[in-house]
Formats: C-alpha cells, sequence, structure tokens
C-alpha cells in the first residue's frame, strides 16, 4: 500500500446503548439493576458493546503505522475539522453514515456494521473481515465508488442544510404549517399541512417509501445515485382559502422546490430526522429546496 505520512484515518462511531446506560447510571452493577428490575436482560447489551469496540480496534489494526489517526463520536461531527485526503470510516449501523454524510466534502466513506444482523443495510456495505482488503483500494483510486445524491436546503439569509435521506420543512410540533409553496414548473399553492419532506433515492426507502405506499403515489421514487429527488406534502387540508392538490413531485437540478412561510412560530427544517439541528424558518422567510452540489462517495464491497 503507498501512503504518505498525511494521510489520515477517521473513525468515526456513537456510543453504545451499554455506555449509555453507564454514563446514566455511573456503574454496570447500577446499570444492570435498572434493566433487570424491567425485566430486561443486560447481556445482549454488553455483547452488542463488546462487538462495536472489537470491530473498531479490528479497523485499528488494519491502519498502517505511520498514518494520522483520529476517532470521533457522533455528537463530535459538527464540529471535527475534515480534511480533503481523509479517509473516513463509519462503524456502526446506516443511520451513522447518514449523520456523517453532510459534513464531508468529497472524502471516501467505508460503512462497516459488525451488527449485520441487527440493521445493517445499503449504506454499511464493508463488512470488517473485508475492511483489510478494501482499504489498500481506497488508497489507490481502485475502490467501487457510489455516488449517492443528497438534498440541499438554503434560506434567504444564507443559512443551509444538507440532508442524505430526506429534509422536513413545517412546524416543530408536526402540527398545521403554513406556507405558500412553488414547484418549479408555475404551479403555485397556499397550503397548511402537517409539513413536507424531499427526499433523495437514499431516502426512498424510508420516510418516503411510507408515504408513497400510504397514499397509494404512482410517482417514480428516485434511485440513490440518480439527480432527482421526490416531494410528498404531509395532511395538506383542502379548506379554509387553502388548496390540497399540489401534493407530490419531482425536483431535478432545473427545477428546485420554494416555499414562503406563512408560520407565525414554531417553523423549522431538518435533515435526516436530527430535529435538534434544524434551522429556524420565520414568517415571511423563503426556502429554496434542490439537489445538493456534494454527493456521499460510499465506498462498496
Amino acid at each position: 500500500m503507498t501512503t504518505t505520512t498525511t494521510t489520515r484515518i477517521v473513525i468515526a462511531s456513537r456510543p453504545s446503548e451499554w455506555e449509555q446506560l453507564l454514563l446514566q447510571h455511573g456503574t454496570a452493577g447500577q446499570a444492570r439493576f435498572f434493566l433487570e428490575e424491567r425485566g430486561i436482560d443486560p447481556e445482549p447489551l454488553v455483547e452488542r458493546d463488546r462487538i462495536l469496540a472489537k470491530a473498531i480496534s479490528q479497523v485499528e489494526q488494519w491502519v498502517p503505522t505511520e498514518w494520522r489517526r483520529a476517532w470521533i463520536r457522533r455528537e463530535e461531527f459538527a464540529t471535527f475539522l475534515f480534511e480533503p485526503e481523509d479517509i473516513v470510516v463509519a462503524v456502526g449501523q446506516d443511520g451513522l453514515v447518514a449523520n456523517l454524510a453532510k459534513y464531508l466534502e468529497g472524502q471516501a466513506l467505508i460503512g462497516i456494521n459488525p451488527l449485520d444482523q441487527e440493521g445493517s443495510g445499503p449504506l454499511t456495505r464493508v463488512p470488517i473481515e473485508g475492511f483489510g482488503e478494501i482499504l489498500p483500494q481506497v488508497v489507490s483510486g481502485q475502490a467501487p465508488i457510489e455516488e449517492r445524491t443528497m438534498v440541499h436546503a438554503h434560506l434567504d439569509d444564507g443559512q443551509s442544510l444538507v440532508a442524505l435521506n430526506e429534509i422536513f420543512v413545517g412546524h416543530k410540533s408536526h402540527q398545521s404549517a403554513r406556507y405558500i409553496l412553488e414547484d418549479g414548473r408555475g404551479n403555485r399553492q397556499f397550503q397548511s399541512s402537517s409539513g413536507l419532506i424531499v427526499s433523495s433515492g437514499t431516502g426512498a426507502t424510508g420516510w418516503a417509501s411510507s408515504i408513497s405506499k400510504e397514499r397509494n403515489s404512482r410517482l417514480p421514487l428516485p434511485k440513490p445515485t440518480e439527480n432527482r429527488l421526490a416531494y410528498f406534502v404531509r395532511e395538506a387540508w383542502p379548506g379554509g382559502g387553502f388548496e390540497a392538490t399540489l401534493t407530490e413531485g419531482t425536483i431535478t437540478k432545473k427545477r428546485a422546490l420554494r416555499l414562503s412561510s406563512r408560520m407565525e412560530e414554531g417553523g423549522v427544517v431538518f435533515g435526516d430526522g436530527i430535529e435538534k439541528d434544524c434551522l429556524h424558518l420565520a414568517w415571511g422567510q423563503d426556502i429554496q429546496i434542490g439537489i445538493a452540489r456534494k454527493k456521499l462517495r460510499l465506498v462498496l464491497s
């Protein structure tokens, strides 16, 4: 493997359920007592913690000794300074990859889920036993890479947000949100709804799929690498001066979705289900949602 001393591996993870219980209760004994009092066997959680720790150790063993290394937890993603040549390894479930994606700018990302019997998915594509083989390929530029389309939201005050799965716009309570919606095709409606989502092809297997199936939609959902997004308005109310026929559609590079808020308070924009990492949308504020400039470069096995 040809490397330089400037090469850096960034190992990303999140606390296991057992780690979080230890932080909450202070000792293993107290954590076990808390679970057992509620009829929950702590051993599966302890075992999951052991498997995750072992996987991180295995990743470290495959990294050349001359490389620089960094370890980050999910709560540190937003403040960590990624470097252009970093190789990022996410050890955990698919959600960890989605959390990481918006902070990357073209770095290769390797997703590993050692708990593959629970939650392994399309974003954790490299088995732990295959990491040693794929790493040299990433360094040489020979690894198979899938470039996944992302969603970008831009507010009129300059704030922006990028997400891998979907972006939600609406009221923080998920109840009535009022806004003027323009679909980029000359259609414009004043709506009151439970908010709307704009989904990428990656997110099309989640929230968007659920909405699509529930309403028996015929709108084709995008593929993960396709330069197309789909939007769905949730529970639009057809009354009181509001319209409810512009409730789903496609977004392309040439046609973004535009929305002007008519919410006096509580308007929010967030991505990938991370509500605490939201942008606030005031009355009269405009937002444009479209295809992000950057893509997630996901390493395949």
